[in-house]
């Protein structure tokens, strides 16, 4: 299939699943304004079942809030496990423009909303560029069983890294882990090797495929999808148009 022609079919499976507001920003990620990194071409495309096809609105904004896992001791999430408002993360750790929301949306995301109880970050791993990527994954929920995980998050992302360039060898998770400040370095490399990581990191995966997610980042913020490192307006608008719906 070619490129061009595989792109646009993820990013219409993606407005079919996410309705009107994935339009726009599906619009926005075809002009190439603040639109994150496309999913490489021999991942595969989310297809749109029948009976997703036939969904009403009500039907498809059900199912995208269901997404929500908001199950209190998962340690890849920040806020409430009953905020009113879920934002749910699909990010690969080699993505710049994951990289820039961590650094400069995300902060002010928990200052303003998590932090009051009226939003839930939820994160996803969604590995697409390699077996860096799936590495770095698998530690980052490694860093997670020691409860580290949004510390080793921030250490991966304080600045824009090569990709696929050795980066995040074994040797040079296990440092970032120690700078996290992961107690135990030998039970965060087993625990990064076992399958029950493979296991976790796919879950997400699989999710995110069958979502639609075009691109790294993706979001959803409980039913209204935002594709790309927008600007901070952005995500607010959007936290605080969920936030009165959740309310009515």
């Amino acid at each position: 299939m070619p490129s061009s022609l595989h792109a646009r079919r993820r990013r219409l499976t993606w407005i079919a699943v996410g309705g009107g507001a994935a339009a726009v920003v599906a619009a926005v990620a075809a002009l190439g304004g603040g639109s994150g990194d496309p999913v490489p071409r021999d991942r595969p495309a989310a297809a749109v079942s029948p009976s997703t096809g036939k969904a009403t609105p009500d039907d498809r904004q059900k199912s995208l809030l269901a997404l929500a896992r908001r199950d209190p001791k998962d340690p890849l999430a920040l806020g409430r496990a009953d905020a009113p408002v879920v934002l749910i993360a699909y990010e690969d750790f080699q993505c710049p423009f994951c990289g820039r929301f961590a650094r400069e949306t995300k902060p002010e995301l928990v200052r303003s909303y998590v932090d009051k109880g009226v939003l839930r970050i939820e994160w996803r791993n969604y590995p697409v560029f390699g077996a860096e990527s799936e590495r770095v994954a698998r530690a980052s929920w490694a860093a997670g069983r020691q409860g580290r995980f949004w510390q080793f998050h921030d250490v991966v992302y304080a600045e824009e890294r090569p990709r696929n360039k050795g980066v995040f060898s074994s040797s040079r998770l296990r440092e970032m882990a120690r700078e996290a400040g992961v107690a135990d370095l030998d039970r965060f490399d087993a625990d990064a090797k076992s399958e029950a990581a493979g296991v976790s990191v796919s879950r997400d995966q699989e999710e995110g495929y069958a979502v639609g997610v075009p691109s790294t980042p993706a979001f959803l913020v409980n039913a209204t999808p935002v594709l790309g490192a927008q600007p901070l307006g952005t995500f607010t608008a959007a936290v605080e148009k969920a936030a009165k719906e959740a309310a009515r």
